[in-house]
């Protein structure tokens, strides 16, 4: 861990700093989409386009930095993040803000893929696995610890967007100036969605499922808590209480995961989000019930991520684990795309009113848990010795990162067949 630190300190910063900026920027546009009178539909195609541009930054990003390089593109994308941050309360128009979002997706997006690849290239087989861990919980840190930030200036004024840009701004300044040589990028060509879908329908359709339930609570979590009245202190707590979530219950999952069957794992930690979800729904009104739904859903939603990309590999070939891998986060794109449009419509006076929040991310889990059972029905499970490891990862995780995750699957599984045979 120590020679991970020493190796990628400056890069570890910067994209703390930079989850820092990303996740205050979220629930502060939730927010002040509320004082500025948007209507719930409007916010929620607003939040759409951070999900749009972050897919179409997955894809496009690659090329850009075979074209020019590392270090262009991450300055580059950087530094509109940051102008765009400052355009938010300078021009207070859905269209804005949606273009505004879109933007931003794009150039996280390209960062991310960026740093991530950095991060590959820093790392050794030998700690690669504890670099990618570490970066994953620098992340979830940045954006828990981004909660507490939205309490410094008044949401109706500048302040609070000029710290998320201040801190974007010199996010990349560490990266930049260190002497770390920028890695050659490369990454595997996705597998079809057809050949996925064959090869696992429960995992493509569970990724797609858990995009708009991820969507739901990274896009729309400040704005139901403004639709309800919760104040700002409260607001951010709600918003941090996902977070919270998945990064206690991640790795204890994940260690459960490879010691039983991962489609009933599945089936039991998806129900027990939906179960969550249903919690948030009756009792929104009580603010602890409502901080224990979040910490709930948050905590069995993220590990899903891990375990449908786990499950999906242990019908794959190594070979063929890092193309599937791409083609599972662009599925999980297309689902986070639409999760904040149809959470805005349920959410609307005319439908559930703010309650329609926690019922989209329980009928999305509860529809995975039945999938999950129907699935069972099917085909025999693997047994848990042939299955291979899990790699906890995020949402927010690139293809790079997904692929990253299972080199190093492949290897510990490698390694423990190994000693099995000289055993």
């Amino acid at each position: 861990m120590l020679q991970v630190l020493s190796n990628a300190w400056a890069l570890l910063l910067g994209m703390g700093l930079l989850m820092v900026g990303n996740g205050l920027q979220g629930t502060l546009i939730g927010v002040r989409g509320e004082i500025e009178g948007f209507s719930t539909f409007e916010m929620s195609v607003v939040m759409s386009g951070y999900f749009i541009g972050f897919l179409g930054g997955s894809r496009l990003a690659p090329d850009m930095i075979r074209r020019v390089g590392h270090v262009r593109v991450f300055a580059a994308l950087a530094s509109f993040i940051s102008a765009v941050m400052i355009m938010y309360p300078a021009l207070t128009e859905p269209v804005a803000w949606f273009i505004g979002r879109v933007m931003i997706g794009f150039c996280f997006s390209g960062v991310y893929v960026t740093a991530e690849s950095w991060l590959n290239n820093a790392a050794d087989n030998e700690n690669r696995g504890q670099a990618l861990s570490l970066y994953m919980i620098v992340q979830m840190i940045g954006i828990i610890s981004a909660q507490g930030l939205i309490l410094v200036g008044d949401p109706a004024g500048y302040e609070t967007f000029v710290i998320a840009s201040i801190l974007v701004s010199i996010s990349f300044a560490p990266i930049l100036l260190s002497i770390s040589p920028t890695p050659a990028f490369e990454t595997a060509k996705p597998m079809t969605l057809r050949k996925i879908l064959q090869t696992s329908p429960l995992g493509c359709i569970g990724m797609f499922l858990l995009g708009g339930v991820f969507s739901a609570q990274f896009g729309m979590g400040a704005v139901y808590g403004a639709k309800v009245g919760l104040n700002l202190p409260q607001i951010s707590v709600f918003v941090a209480a996902f977070y919270v979530g998945a990064l206690l219950a991640q790795y204890p999952l994940g260690w459960i995961s490879d010691r039983m069957d991962r489609r009933t794992l599945i089936l039991l930690v998806a129900s027990a989000g939906g179960g969550g979800s249903m919690l948030g729904m009756i009792f929104g009104t009580e603010f602890i019930l409502l901080l224990v739904s979040a910490c709930i859903i948050g905590g069995m939603s993220n590990p899903l991520y891990s375990l449908l990309i786990a499950y999906t590999n242990d019908y794959l070939d190594h070979d063929d684990m890092a193309a599937a891998s791409g083609g599972l986060v662009f599925i999980n794109g297309l689902g986070a795309i639409a999760g904040p449009l149809i959470t805005g419509w349920l959410m609307g006076e005319n439908v559930f009113g703010p309650s329609g929040y926690f019922l989209f991310m329980g009928i999305l889990l509860f529809t995975l848990a039945a999938y999950a059972v129907y699935r069972k029905t099917q085909r025999a499970a693997i047994p848990v010795e042939e299955t291979s490891p899990i790699m906890p990862m995020y949402p927010s995780a690139t293809q790079v990162a997904v692929e990253v995750a299972q080199e190093v699957a492949i290897e510990a599984d490698l390694e423990e067949q190994n000693s099995q045979d000289v055993a």
